[in-house]
């Protein structure tokens, strides 16, 4: 995995000096920071930075105002005086939830917005405190991480059952001596620990088939991953991962053919989370590809030392500075503040990957007659709007896009159903019509953002297209 630069604590990724900034949700978050320290009703401001978050497009973000908005007044009732809150009472829990999101939100890093540990930290805590109000209440880091993103379905190809019985042993003997030994500080223990995630690693590399939906390929792509950020030992939700796919395993022994819903946008959260963060170096292209083929999109880093990372980041500073001296030089897509520059740049690459993206539909667009190389090409066409948009900022643009690019992968990994070919390892080709209407809905939203109109609200379209994509069984 590419080079980690050491940040703050408060950091989880470079700020974005290209992106387009929400003033009216910083503005209306500083005014909700200052009614909290002064013990006073916040729950207006945090509406209104909701409001211009959903606006926006920035749905990671709008789903934790609204957990701040949620968890404001329990900060304000009866224990009002500081002196009588506990270490774990509600104010001090919105008060850091509300600083770091000011902090993060300022860095106009959507990916960061999604994927951070910081932020989804102090979700997690504000959820813990609404849970004795509202019975249940909780939110996953995927469905913080993924949000309205469609995730296909993984299959599990039936085996011999004394080949999966063999491999659930193997597993299951390294498995525990793994989670015994994470929170270990003995050189001997992170050995024995280093020796059983090797065991993990290799059954669920020989447990990976074919299909490219095949559910052990992604978890075999995760636990590399993991283990490659070194966030494999110590961290609640790689314990957590390693534990589900024992479970995985018992599941494919009695006969089933799907992974866990749940279990798949799990792994596909941790496998996406510091590639989103940190971006991808080129050793890094094979779990790149896995993304791609869920409809995720990263970064591309060069840098992997110390000395070539510090130089991008007093670049991406210098560039920083330079964009917010240019005030004047701006412009206005609805609540989004973007620079002139990086606004023109983003409408040639649209235009350059939707006249790719037409041209390769009309090639592909009958699944049974499809050129598999002219689907992926659609596909990465959409993922280039999709990475453009993403880091401008328009975040409808963005997931618009990435799940038709996600559509025109599935396209390509389909495969005809024939007597000889079992139905559990048919990629199932997405609605041609729901691509098509996807498509223009695509078109007449970069059409809108050409003129200087902030594109709509993308959730119809997007909903059609995660239908087609999640239908069926993969």
């Amino acid at each position: 995995m590419t080079f980690q630069p050491t940040l703050p604590a408060t950091f989880d990724a470079l700020p974005n000096p290209r992106g387009g900034a929400v003033h009216a949700a910083e503005t209306a978050l500083a005014d909700a920071r200052r009614a909290l320290e002064a013990r006073r009703d916040c729950a207006g401001p945090l509406l209104h930075a909701a409001h211009a978050l959903r606006e926006a497009g920035w749905l990671s973000a709008h789903r934790f105002a609204d957990t701040l908005l949620l968890v404001s007044p329990l900060a304000l009732v009866a224990n009002s005086d500081a002196a009588n809150l506990d270490e774990g009472g509600a104010h001090r829990v919105a008060s850091a939830a509300l600083g770091d999101f000011r902090a993060a939100l300022a860095r106009h890093n959507l990916r960061e917005l999604s994927c951070s540990p910081t932020l989804y930290a102090r979700m997690h805590a504000m959820c813990q405190v609404l849970a004795p109000h509202t019975p249940g209440f909780t939110v996953s880091f995927e469905d913080y991480a993924l949000g309205a993103r469609p995730v296909p379905p993984a299959t599990m190809r039936p085996q011999p059952a004394q080949r999966i019985a063999h491999m659930r042993a193997r597993y299951e003997a390294a498995l525990l001596p793994a989670l015994k030994t994470q929170t270990a500080g003995s050189r001997a223990a992170a050995a024995w620990a280093d020796a059983a995630f090797n065991e993990m690693d290799a059954c669920l590399a020989e447990l990976t088939g074919t299909d490219p939906y095949d559910f052990w390929r992604l978890a075999s792509a995760c636990g590399r991953a993991l283990r490659a950020s070194r966030h494999a030992t110590g961290e609640a939700d790689a314990r957590r991962f390693y534990a589900r796919c024992n479970l995985a395993l018992a599941d494919q022994a009695r006969g089933m053919q799907l992974a866990p819903r749940s279990l798949v946008r799990s792994t596909l959260a941790l496998l996406w989370r510091d590639y989103a963060l940190f971006g991808a170096a080129a050793e890094d292209a094979d779990h790149v590809e896995v993304l791609h083929d869920y409809g995720l999109t990263v970064d591309w880093h060069v840098a992997a030392t110390q000395a070539s990372e510090a130089l991008w980041e007093e670049g991406a500073s210098e560039q920083a500075g330079n964009v917010a001296a240019q005030r004047g030089d701006t412009r206005e897509l609805g609540v989004l503040t973007l620079s002139a520059q990086a606004y023109e740049d983003f409408l040639q690459t649209a235009d350059a990957s939707m006249a790719a993206l037409n041209e390769h539909a009309r090639t592909a667009s009958s699944p049974e007659k499809a050129d598999p190389g002219a689907a992926l090409q659609a596909g990465d066409a959409a993922y280039r709007v999709g990475a453009a948009a993403c880091a401008l900022g328009l975040g409808h643009v963005a997931l618009l896009a990435d799940a038709l690019g996600l559509a025109w992968r599935r396209t390509a990994h389909a495969r005809v159903t024939t007597p000889a070919v079992r139905s559990h390892v048919v990629v199932e080709a997405p609605d041609p019509r729901a691509l098509e209407q996807g498509c223009e809905a695509l078109r007449a939203m970069l059409l809108k953002t050409a003129a200087g109109v902030a594109p709509p609200d993308s959730s119809a379209a997007l909903a059609a297209l995660a239908r087609a994509i999640e239908r069926g069984g993969g």
